[in-house]
């Protein structure tokens, strides 16, 4: 697909290649005509000469006649072929003319072209100068070399014109849209962490318009993100601290119920579904404020093949708890620059999420490799896998299919994958997922630049 600024100087250099040629055509049709007007006023000043010179007398004989005008017909050889008829009878032909006889119709008016055997094309003329039939012919042969040169030469011009015409429509058009790539430039810094800059506006055009227009949208998404915040910051105080204050509470009742079997069953559960809640909240929170563009990542490079060999250790743990088995795949050595914190979180939920799919005794096996100025980290489990209406919403908040039993869909909140695809989506990256074709299972992918 090519850049408006291709197309700006593709089409200019159209425009102008295309009146160049439009112009010189022009100019030879007009050049053509006047050397058929000049050949027809030459005709008409020789057809006056010949008829002064012959006069009216109808009983010239043939040696007078040739007498007369053989003389003008000899000096004008070069430029005319000359034939005199009276009646239907020839009585004066130019030598020039060889064994070739001039036409004395007229098929499409006084002047006229024809080619002719011997003489190739000719401009013809006919004239009646009292009793004598006066046709003229002048060869055309000069001037259809004088064309064709033309024509070679406009053919240069044109190939130069277009060249030419290329390289002032991409100065043109840079010039051109230069005011459009500062806004462009200006636009694309403007982010989450730098909502406060706007596009500079000069003059009363069309893009001075455009650049009002932005900073206008600019200030309406300013506000959405200053509201974003109050609310992630108002939502965690008001939704933390009840909470906490639940939880506080619950556990002074703890004394209170020792000897109560029952009620120390429903407290534990009270500060278990307290739990819950609160780890809910944590991640809508993490969720909306990714989405929203309000948190800020911290990148820094990042020595990929060590680290996830340090995870490894931590996910084998967390696998062998719930009865499975991890196992660190493919883990190529590279560098990444990312925010290491957040993809140690999103590659522990894509375990926990295949362990608690996974049989007991399954395998959870992860990958890591560089993949087309890219890396990619896939995650493959041995679970029953999902139908593929269901995997584009395995992503989606609060989605729990019950591929791993019952129990293991009523433990997930419905939010891990989400948060993956939150923190992957912070990275510039993305993440899809797949049943694997070799045997029962999912297979999830996350691919991050590597710039």
């Amino acid at each position: 697909m090519s850049s408006f600024r291709v197309q700006l100087t593709r089409r200019l250099a159209l425009l102008v290649t295309s009146l160049t040629v439009a112009v010189l055509l022009a100019g030879g049709l007009l050049l053509n005509h006047q050397i058929e007007h000049g050949l027809e006023l030459l005709h008409d000043v020789e057809a006056q000469e010949i008829g002064q010179l012959l006069g009216d007398d109808t009983s010239l004989s043939a040696e007078d006649m040739e007498r007369r005008i053989s003389h003008d017909a000899d000096s004008d050889a070069a430029l005319f072929f000359i034939q005199v008829s009276r009646g239907d009878r020839i009585v004066f032909r130019s030598d020039n003319l060889g064994d070739t006889l001039l036409p004395t119709g007229d098929p499409a008016g006084r002047h006229w072209t024809t080619r002719l055997p011997f003489l190739g094309r000719v401009r013809l003329s006919t004239y009646q100068r009292g009793p004598w039939q006066i046709v003229l012919g002048s060869a055309l042969r000069p001037s259809e070399r004088l064309l064709t040169d033309y024509a070679k030469i406009s053919l240069g011009l044109v190939l130069g014109v277009a060249l030419l015409s290329v390289g002032l429509g991409y100065a043109f058009s840079r010039a051109t849209l230069a005011p459009i790539r500062a806004i462009d430039a200006t636009a694309r810094r403007i982010r989450a962490d730098n909502l406060g800059e706007r596009i500079p506006v000069s003059g009363h055009d069309e893009l001075a318009a455009l650049a009002r227009l932005l900073n206008e949208t600019f200030d309406r998404l300013q506000a959405s993100f200053e509201q974003v915040r109050r609310f992630s910051a108002d939502a965690s105080h008001e939704l933390k601290t009840p909470l906490a204050l639940v939880r506080l509470n619950a556990e002074r009742l703890r004394p209170q119920l020792a000897a109560d079997p029952a009620g120390t069953a429903a407290l534990d559960d009270l500060l278990e579904e307290v739990a819950r809640m609160h780890v809910v909240i944590e991640r809508l929170l993490f969720i909306a404020k990714s989405e929203s563009g309000a948190l800020a990542i911290t990148r820094r490079p990042l020595a990929l093949a060590p680290w996830l060999a340090s995870f490894a250790e931590d996910a084998q743990v967390l696998a062998e708890d719930r009865g499975a088995q991890f196992t660190l795949g493919d883990n190529a050595a590279g560098e990444l620059a990312v925010d290491a914190d957040l993809v140690r979180q999103m590659l522990l939920n894509l375990v926990t999420n295949a362990v608690a799919v996974s049989p007991a005794g399954g395998q959870v096996r992860l990958d890591s490799r560089p993949e087309d100025g890219a890396w990619a980290f896939t995650v493959t489990d041995e679970g029953p896998g999902l139908p593929p209406e269901q995997l584009a919403r395995i992503f989606e908040r609060f989605v729990r299919f019950p591929a791993g039993g019952a129990a293991a869909a009523e433990r997930g909140h419905g939010l891990g994958l989400a948060i993956c695809r939150a923190i992957a989506d912070l990275h510039g990256g993305s993440i899809r997922a797949e049943n694997r074709a070799d045997r029962p299972g999912l297979r999830v992918t996350v691919t991050l630049p590597r710039a």
